[in-house]
């Protein structure tokens, strides 16, 4: 794989992260002013150390299905599917050394586990039915 195209493959990555983010900053604004609003600043810091890693699981899927489905299509079917996945590991590099420099718990070590699991399976979805072949007729 050339340089050019890991080098797009780590942007898609990280598009995905900014991606995720921006839906907890979201969630958190549909959280402050329709769901709970009337608090203090610090209540809805505490909440989104709660609900955040929720978040990223939720809104990943997706976010992660159609980064899979655009990226397999740069490629026939072995290199599509394989630059998904690379995708995905970029991804979860990057998420894993912020979660190390912050400190890891055991919680957020396992929801880390899931969060990784449930996006390698969008990933893998999205690269794979883009890469389907058309049924003959």
């Amino acid at each position: 794989m050339s340089f050019p195209k890991m080098l797009a493959l780590s942007g898609v990555a990280l598009l995905v992260m900014v991606a995720n983010v921006l839906a907890s900053i979201l969630y958190m604004v549909l959280y402050g002013h329709v769901i709970d609003p009337g608090h203090d600043a610090q209540y809805y810091n505490d909440h989104i150390q709660v609900a955040g890693p929720y978040c990223s699981i939720v809104a990943g899927i997706p976010i992660m299905f159609l980064a899979g489905y655009w990226v397999a299509g740069w490629w026939q079917r072995t290199l599509g599917v394989r630059g998904a996945w690379l995708v995905w590991l970029i991804y979860g590099l990057i998420d894993l050394a912020i979660l190390l420099i912050v400190g890891m718990t055991w919680w957020i070590g396992a929801v880390f586990v899931v969060s990784f699991a449930t996006k390698f399976a969008a990933v893998n979805a999205g690269a794979s039915i883009r890469l389907k072949p058309p049924k003959s007729v």
